[in-house]
């Protein structure tokens, strides 16, 4: 078998490095993590913590669960509480959403197809000058 098809990690250490996201396009070509196909997230949310903005024309289908804490989806017209480790809700192309962590919470989010132009953009860093 070749290695170079075999990824081991562990998503608590390697969540952070790409915004929670473990699969997906955005992995680079030849790493066992990319695929066009599907996206996998493993999201640690503060409490409090919510997205920047509504995704807006989703083009993807979405399957999130919680694996802990209290986590609220906002759906046009519907908000979602999960609050049971292995609650879930999945939504569909064309369902706008949001989403809000009521206290600290670990979500696994599978979103499919992959496809880029969904990522909030980074806050950007103040510009300084020195004198």
């Amino acid at each position: 078998m070749d290695d170079d098809s075999v990824y081991v990690g562990n998503a608590g250490v390697d969540a952070p490095l790409d915004r929670g996201w473990l699969l997906g396009h955005f992995k680079e070509a030849g790493d066992p993590r990319h695929s066009e196909a599907v996206e996998i997230k493993w999201g640690i949310h503060p409490p409090g913590d919510t997205r920047a903005e509504w995704v807006r024309g989703e083009r993807r289908t979405a399957l999130l669960v919680l694996i802990s804490g209290r986590f609220r989806v906002e759906l046009p017209g519907r908000s979602v509480l999960l609050s049971r480790q292995g609650d879930y809700v999945v939504w569909g192309r064309g369902v706008d959403h949001s989403w809000v962590a009521e206290e600290e919470s670990v979500v696994l989010t599978v979103r499919w197809p992959s496809v880029p132009g969904y990522a909030v953009a980074e806050p950007q860093e103040p510009v300084t000058s020195q004198a």
